[in-house]
């Protein structure tokens, strides 16, 4: 029987087959021996050991799509970041860690501004001229109007999605309102694995539809990722490549030196300066912390 992985506690892997409802399973010593470790949104073969009380064995992890190292999940097609586009205004700085994140692990992105109905047209352009420069999809939404959720429905639709944002945005009552055609099967999921707990501590991916799932990750704000270093972090602003062939030195920061060309592209409005403050920011976080 083949299921995904939609949460893991302590050692048990709660198995989400389609059709079928949750199994909570072990996971062999095989994997140990092998050093891997089950995943949050893994496609794993269970074997049922009491289909009454649906309690399972691991047996194997099919390949994976891909992993992330954070949060530690696999399988993942894309990224939604979930802000608000007021009450509170949008902390760009922790909005710019997790596209960097996500860019340093090849994870695609779409930014939702949340509570659009609270902003003008104008205001909706200034965010835009902010990010859209970097190439990401940007989609105002709002629960309370009804703007672009069934939009947003059709983005996720039958992928694997990782979604972060800070508290206060209305991320909660965006994910409810995307799960109301299923509410009955992600409540039976909710009961099982006690949906509500552990929120700050462990993923938990919730089955939206068809192939559809949707991951609740645990807040983050250190940009820790083994190997990332201070001279990646330019590579992680896409609009920033196309001008990094005009820098004079090779190695430029983009930051101090003479004829940059990122700076020169800054000065000519071809970057935002928003992202750009962000960006020298996180590079003088990254070279003050200390190596261990």
């Amino acid at each position: 029987m083949q299921g995904k992985i939609v949460k893991g506690i302590s050692g048990f892997y709660y198995v989400h087959v389609v059709g079928t409802g949750i199994y909570e399973c072990k996971a062999k010593g095989v994997f140990r021996n092998r050093k891997v470790k089950p995943l949050v949104g893994d496609n794993v073969e269970i074997v049922v050991l009491d289909e009454e009380k649906h309690l399972g064995n691991v047996e194997e992890i099919l390949p994976r799509k891909n992993e992330l190292i954070r949060p530690a999940v696999s399988n993942i097609d894309m990224a939604l970041v979930i802000f608000a586009a007021a009450k509170p205004d949008p902390n760009f700085n922790l909005l710019d860690r997790f596209l960097c994140m996500m860019e340093y692990q090849k994870v695609p992105v779409t930014i939702c501004f949340n509570k659009c109905d609270l902003v003008s047209e104008e205001e909706k352009e200034n965010l835009q001229k902010i990010y859209a420069p970097a190439g990401y999809d940007i989609l105002f939404t709002s629960v309370k109007t009804g703007e672009n959720i069934d939009r947003l429905k059709a983005l996720l639709a039958e992928k694997t999605t990782t979604v972060a944002g800070p508290s206060g945005v209305g991320k909660s009552s965006l994910i409810n309102e995307l799960q109301t055609d299923v509410r009955m099967q992600t409540g039976a999921i909710s009961d099982k694995i006690g949906r509500g707990k552990h929120t700050t501590r462990h993923s938990e991916i919730i089955s939206i539809g068809q192939d559809t799932y949707i991951m609740d990750t645990p807040g983050f704000s250190s940009m820790d990722l083994p190997g990332f270093e201070k001279e990646d972090l330019w590579t992680c602003y896409p609009e920033f490549v196309p001008y990094e062939p005009e820098c004079r030195f090779i190695g430029c920061s983009h930051i101090g030196e003479p004829d940059c060309g990122v700076k020169n592209a800054l000065a000519e409005g071809k970057i935002s300066r928003v992202r750009y403050d962000n960006y020298v920011m996180l590079y003088d976080e990254m070279k003050n912390i200390r190596k261990y």
